[in-house]
């Protein structure tokens, strides 16, 4: 891993990896419009200023991210690509995961079934896994840092969510919360 990676713009760059990641998201919003998900206004409104700073930062980072990644070249052959690339991939498998999850759930109910079983947040975590992936596959210790910085953001808003999702859903929720980990665990918790 180099200080200064070197910049070129190719077709074997970050940017694949992240497009693919981006792919989701339109997706997501459809399905989330669908279940009259509340609006970011009303998650913004009850947060402090802040979390509301952190919020900010957390979705800014992705589009320096992603600007960076078209220039970001991946160290094809090497050990780096080797170990990134599996990481990157199960990020984009558990996203797409997590929208079918959330697309199969009907609405007026808690999206609680599929990887939701073991994480309240697996879409979280596959955002962490991309962003994870595709800085050890391009050895760039800057995307590291991105991914590193958007994980600690999440942290900061990720209770407020809840609670907006706990008013909406009352004990469904209060239940689900107390048997599931809030970020990852192959057994269910008996209190968060």
């Amino acid at each position: 891993m180099s200080l200064i990676p070197p910049f070129e713009v190719g077709v074997s760059n970050a940017w694949i990896l992240m497009l693919c990641d981006m792919l989701v998201i339109p997706f997501f919003l459809l399905v989330a419009r669908s279940r009259s998900i509340a609006p970011e206004k009303r998650q913004l409104a009850v947060m402090s200023r802040t979390r509301k700073i952190v919020f900010y930062s957390s979705k800014a980072i992705y589009l320096p991210a992603l600007i960076y990644s078209i220039f970001l070249p991946l160290k094809l052959g090497t050990l780096w690509f080797y170990l990134g690339l599996p990481i990157c991939l199960s990020g984009l498998t558990t996203g797409a995961i997590t929208l079918i999850n959330w697309a199969s759930t009907p609405p007026g109910q808690p999206v609680i079934g599929g990887l939701y079983r073991y994480s309240r947040h697996p879409g979280y975590l596959s955002s962490f896994l991309v962003y994870l992936g595709v800085g050890i596959a391009s050895a760039s210790w800057v995307f590291l840092l991105f991914s590193i910085v958007f994980t600690v953001a999440l942290f900061y808003f990720v209770s407020v969510e809840e609670q907006l999702t706990l008013e909406k859903y009352g004990d469904a929720y209060r239940q689900y919360i107390s048997k599931t980990p809030r970020y990852l665990s192959m057994w269910k918790s008996r209190k968060q």
